[in-house]
C-alpha cells in the first residue's frame, strides 16, 4: 500500500493533543504492564499492524511473556490472566466494539470489581486513546514503518 500522506508531519496540532492523553496515562494509578497489554489487544482487535509491532516489543522488553501474549485474542479461555487483567481485556472490547451500544451492565459490574471510580475513567481513556491511534494509522498507513519501531520510541518523558 502506497503512504497517503505523513499524518505526524501535517497533522502536527492534533497529534499533539492525543499525545496528551499518553503524558496523563502515563501517570495513571492503573499499572503500566496492564495498559500495555490493553494497548496490544486493542491493537489487535482493529489490526493496526503499527501499534501491535510496538506494543508486543514494548512488552516483551518489559517481561511480559510470548505464551500470554500468543493466547491474549483467545484470553476468555486461556488460565495465563488475572481476574484484574480480564476485566480490563472485556471493559476495553466493549469499547473498541461499541456498535452494539453501551458496555453491557456485567462488563461493567467486573470492571467496578476491580477498578477504582479513577482508574475506570484512566481505562476507559487508555481505551479510547489507543482506538485514536489505530484508526489513525488505518486511515494513513505507513507501511514501512512497520517493524521499525525500537524499544521505548514513543515513551513518555
Amino acid at each position: 500500500m502506497k503512504q497517503r500522506l505523513n499524518v505526524f508531519e501535517k497533522g502536527q496540532g492534533a497529534m499533539k493533543a492525543l499525545y496528551g492523553l499518553g503524558i496523563y496515562l502515563a501517570k495513571s494509578p492503573v499499572e503500566q504492564p496492564l495498559l500495555n497489554l490493553i494497548y496490544f489487544r486493542v491493537s489487535q482487535v482493529n489490526g493496526c499492524a503499527y501499534c501491535l509491532d510496538m506494543h508486543s516489543k514494548d512488552l516483551r522488553a518489559n517481561g511480559e511473556t510470548e505464551q500470554r501474549l500468543y493466547m491474549l485474542n483467545a484470553w476468555r479461555e486461556a488460565p495465563f490472566y488475572t481476574d484484574r487483567e480480564r476485566a480490563a481485556l472485556a471493559w476495553a472490547e466493549a469499547l473498541t466494539r461499541i456498535a452494539g451500544g453501551p458496555v453491557p451492565d456485567e462488563i461493567y459490574a467486573a470492571a467496578r470489581e476491580q477498578f477504582t471510580e479513577e482508574e475506570l475513567v484512566d481505562l476507559t481513556l487508555a481505551v479510547i486513546t489507543i482506538n485514536s491511534y489505530n484508526r489513525v494509522n488505518l486511515a494513513f498507513p505507513n507501511v514501512a514503518a512497520v517493524g521499525t519501531y525500537k524499544v521505548g520510541a514513543h515513551a513518555v518523558q
